[in-house]
């Protein structure tokens, strides 16, 4: 950075006055990176399934839930996991087992085993998930059949 600012300008006797210009006074940010998750099990603790065979599709999509609104039973036949940057989901599991993921939380869901979602907060929901799938797979099935309580 000295290189940069002896350049910029000029000489060694003007360089006192460029280290207090504004170029030295907002240095650029360094990237910080946190892990949020690093897991082999979804949220209830099961262990994830293998991988599927063949070639993947990736796919990202950002949900938003109203205060008050509860998903559908429903299952994920493909691995899946998201970043909740607003609000608070709860998610049940038909044997009654739940988490509640916060705001800034990852999550690992279920592959494979019937649950449903919830926001029982007071903002919306932002979720942005991510499931490993294949071209044509469901990333969900519901199943009406199962009323809400």
């Amino acid at each position: 950075m000295l290189a940069a600012i002896l350049i910029i300008c000029g000489s060694a006797t003007v360089l006192t006055a460029c280290k207090k210009s504004s170029v030295n006074a907002n240095p650029v940010a360094a990237v910080q990176s946190s892990e949020l998750i690093r897991t082999s099990q979804s949220w209830d603790g099961v262990e994830l399934p293998d991988y599927l065979q063949g070639r993947p599709e990736l796919v990202a999509v950002k949900y938003e839930f109203p205060a008050g609104q509860k998903l559908g039973w429903h299952h994920h036949p493909v691995m899946n996991y998201g970043i909740l940057v607003q609000g608070e989901l709860t998610i049940i599991g038909r044997d009654g087992k739940e988490k509640t993921v916060h705001e800034g939380e990852a999550v690992v869901e279920m592959v494979n085993t019937i649950h449903h979602g919830e926001n029982r907060g007071t903002k919306p929901v932002i979720l942005y998930m991510f499931y490993l799938s294949q071209k044509d797979m469901p990333l969900a099935v519901q199943h009406p059949e199962i009323p809400l309580d």
